[in-house]
């Protein structure tokens, strides 16, 4: 592409991934579950994640690691940021704490506005899709995202209803942003974005205490309220059934409608259960075995995942200059949205 196609577009310029060391095998969330190890392994697609000890690897500390990677990445200078924008968890170091201005200034974006957006695992498209925006529009030039999960921390293995959540990893990553980027400079050009929530699913995921509706106690923590819990587990699951497929193939058509782009080559999708991603993908026109990664080492890592998977795709060779790449995600709420990015280098 000539720069003067591109003269005032937004590109992707760099990026940055983190996890932590420490990591759980599929044959050991068997053991801990009671669920049978292949289906652990081969329907919900778990053959390890990583997890974050206790003491260490906050969201926040995850977010500067993956940050401090694509500013390089990017050849970007903290003090040329314009924005930082979290867009992970809201389960992180503390509550009601910006977790985006503790990141901006450990990484010395000392001339940054710092500001947080949440979307859960929906996340990442979103947050391209807004940070976009304000990279069109005046006084923000260079823009820093980054996300973070650690949300295995919630997830109880003795409640059955919850199992889904059972792949739920922890790690980082990150993404540079900028508009009028110099042709060598691009990773990859930004086109549109597309999302739809269904609010009906608003309470099907929840943590039953720590919140307004009803306070942390001494009562709520003896009772194991700070968990992650799905109340009507069959309920969820067979409204779900009926209109995830529709909604994910519309955000993604519509997406690469409004960004003229006919065929995906390479999609980085969400992670969920082995079955459906291939479904996914064979109904988009993608190849599971070529045209994606499939997060079976790290499980699901909210909204991480597309950056997780792109990243895996270009140390394998599944993704190449020219190439249209599909972020696609979806997230308890129920948001699915996607992003169409043009690959460059």
């Amino acid at each position: 592409m000539s720069r003067e196609e591109y003269a005032g577009a937004v590109a992707l310029t760099g990026f940055g991934t983190y996890v932590p060391d420490q990591t759980v095998s599929g044959a050991e969330i068997a053991a801990r579950s009671g669920i049978p190890e292949d289906v652990v392994t081969e329907k919900m697609g778990l053959r390890r994640k990583h997890v974050c000890p206790p003491e260490a690897d906050h969201c926040s500390d995850m977010c500067v690691e993956a940050g401090r990677d694509a500013l390089a990445d990017a050849g970007v200078d903290p003090d040329e940021v314009d924005l930082v924008l979290y867009h992970g968890s809201e389960y992180k170091d503390h509550v009601v704490w910006s977790a985006a201005a503790d990141i901006a200034a450990r990484l010395g974006c000392s001339d940054a506005f710092a500001t947080e957006s949440y979307s859960l695992c929906a996340g990442a498209p979103i947050a391209i899709r807004q940070v976009k925006a304000q990279l069109l529009a005046d006084h923000v030039d260079t823009a820093l995202l980054v996300t973070a999960s650690r949300e295995e921390d919630l997830v109880d293995y003795d409640n059955e209803r919850s199992s889904f959540m059972f792949n739920f990893g922890s790690g980082a990553t990150a993404m540079v942003l900028e508009s009028d980027a110099e042709p060598g400079q691009v990773r990859a050009h930004v086109h549109e974005s597309a999302a739809i929530t269904d609010g009906s699913f608003s309470r099907d995921v929840v943590m039953p205490a720590g919140g307004s509706a009803r306070p942390a106690s001494a009562e709520t923590v003896q009772h194991g309220l700070h968990t992650l819990d799905v109340p009507d587990q069959q309920g969820m699951k067979e409204r779900l059934a009926e209109v995830s497929l529709p909604n994910f193939r519309e955000v993604a058509e519509t997406a690469m409608e409004r960004s003229s782009v006919e065929d995906v080559d390479f999609v980085s999708l969400t992670h969920m259960k082995r079955s459906f991603h291939e479904l996914l993908c064979e109904e988009l026109g993608c190849d599971p075995g070529s045209e994606s990664y499939y997060l079976d080492d790290y499980g699901h890592v909210q909204s991480a995942d597309q950056i997780l998977a792109l990243s895996e795709g270009l140390e394998r060779g599944l993704v190449a200059s020219g190439d249209s790449v599909l972020f696609l995600a979806a997230g308890t709420g129920y948001t699915w949205a996607a992003t169409c990015l043009t690959w460059q280098s």
